[in-house]
């Protein structure tokens, strides 16, 4: 893929970048190195004075930067300015937070007693260079939430952004560079996804974190795997939706909407399989067509749009061939389930889509749906939700509809996934971890799990 700016709600290429040379590559990684040898040796205020600068540049930049991410990925600008809010938000929040998470930890003397040791106590110290290999769905949030804690932290970044974000990526290196990080704290590498093993065995990276697809992953753990280097990874998700008979209705299907459309549905965390008890799945499955179907598709530089374009091309004929093929073994199309009306020779525009009749033949039951298209189940018990949700290669979120204690725990306790959200829509906060289990991937994000993903835990250990 080029690495280019691509409107995808025209089509049109608006700009194109070279990829970086070897030598350039060689450069940047010298640097990376150079700047993690004083970095690690700063303090926690003066990292913090750093970033509480740029997240008051970011938030100065939000109608710019959400503009340039609405040309370059398609979600709408009202969620682009959104997203630049909520890092600006993250970046606040570890640079109060930090030293606390990362303060040294005294276990109980009684508890060490027989180690010999006249005092023990665990510290937390910084690894080097990591290569952060991102997505473009949410171009900006995905970089901070790994930037944030990993400088403050005392690491150093390499970023490896999607192909199809050039722009934001650059903007992202220029905006640590204004706030005053020295060179080489944080770094854009503007190279093709054949470039990446280079970076990641190349003895100065010590870690990576991937968010992506799970062929992505894959490649970043097995090279990682074998240079014996630290990685997380968040990879894909179809993320079940549970409608219980004590939910309310209402809230659950009006929910459901935004949950499945949120960033024109492509979100690893979007809800994607609506899993409903049978003594309440017509009057959800209702409520959710009809707010699925009086969603506006357009322009998402119009504030009033609230679904635009996927990224590109590729990603909404892959879109249609799942629901194609769901349709063509019986699935029953509720709304949707096409280009929407205007938009079919423009853009790469797909309608909400509601699907029933879902099965385990058909590719849409085991395949993530990247787009605004959901599948509607019937279930007749509890039991049967839960081995149904459970009944996926991915386990990122989950969301629980239900006002019966007896269900609440029952899930938290048997659904296979990373989050279990209870009356309301899986979202990421930079106070609570954030990851999945299965082939959604491993390690956490955020809150003080992630911080603590590139740290080398360090135990102390001091004889009299």
């Amino acid at each position: 893929m080029a690495i280019a700016t691509v409107n995808p709600a025209t089509g049109e290429t608006l700009r194109t970048f070279e990829a970086l040379t070897s030598e350039e590559i060689e450069k940047r990684l010298a640097r990376a190195e150079e700047a993690y040898r004083e970095h690690r040796l700063t303090s926690f205020a003066d990292r913090a004075r750093l970033l509480h600068r740029a997240a008051d540049l970011l938030e100065e930049d939000i109608p710019e930067i959400a503009r340039t991410m609405t040309l370059e990925m398609g979600k709408t600008v009202a969620s682009a300015r959104a997203e630049a809010a909520k890092c600006v938000k993250a970046m606040r929040w570890y640079a109060d937070r930090a030293e606390g998470l990362l303060a040294d930890e005294h276990p109980d003397q009684a508890d060490v007693a027989d180690s010999g040791a006249a005092r023990a106590r665990v510290v937390y110290r910084p690894l080097g260079p990591v290569l952060a290999v991102m997505p473009w769905n949410f171009p900006l949030w995905q970089v901070i939430r790994f930037a944030a804690p990993a400088l403050m932290a005392g690491n150093v970044g390499l970023l490896k952004h999607a192909s199809n974000v050039p722009q934001t990526a650059l903007y992202l290196e220029a905006l640590f560079r204004r706030a005053g990080y020295p060179e080489g704290c944080f770094q854009t590498l503007l190279i093709g996804s054949g470039a990446v093993e280079a970076v990641l065995r190349d003895p100065r990276v010590v870690a990576a974190t991937l968010t992506g697809s799970e062929p992505a992953g894959r490649s970043v753990a097995s090279v990682a795997g074998d240079e014996i280097k630290k990685t997380v990874l968040e990879l894909g998700g179809s993320d079940p939706y549970l409608v219980l008979p004590s939910a309310d209705v209402e809230r659950a299907a009006k929910t459901a909407v935004t949950a499945r459309v949120q960033n024109n549905g492509q979100s690893c965390i979007a809800a994607k399989r609506f899993i409903v008890h049978t003594e309440v799945y017509d009057a959800f499955t209702q409520r959710f067509a009809e707010g699925m179907r009086a969603l506006r598709v357009g322009d998402p530089m119009d504030d009033t749009t609230d679904v635009g374009p996927l990224s590109s091309e590729q990603g909404r004929s892959d879109l249609a061939e799942l629901v194609d093929d769901a349709v063509d073994q019986g699935a029953a199309v509720l709304c949707g389930g096409r280009r929407p009306d205007g938009y079919e020779d423009r853009g790469w525009f797909y309608a909400p889509t509601v699907l029933a009749g879902v099965d385990s033949s058909m590719r849409i039951h085991r395949e993530e749906a990247f787009g605004p298209v959901a599948t509607v189940y019937r279930v007749g018990s509890l039991d049967e939700a839960v081995e149904l949700a459970n009944d996926s290669s991915f386990g990122l979120s989950s969301n629980v509809w239900t006002r019966d204690r007896h269900d609440i725990d029952r899930c938290v306790r048997d659904l296979q996934a990373g989050g279990v959200f209870v009356n309301g829509m899986t979202a990421s906060h930079p106070g609570l971890p954030f990851g999945g289990i299965k082939r959604s991937g491993y390690g956490r994000e955020l809150a003080a799990e992630g911080i603590r993903e590139f740290c080398n835990v360090t135990t102390v250990w001091e004889a009299d």
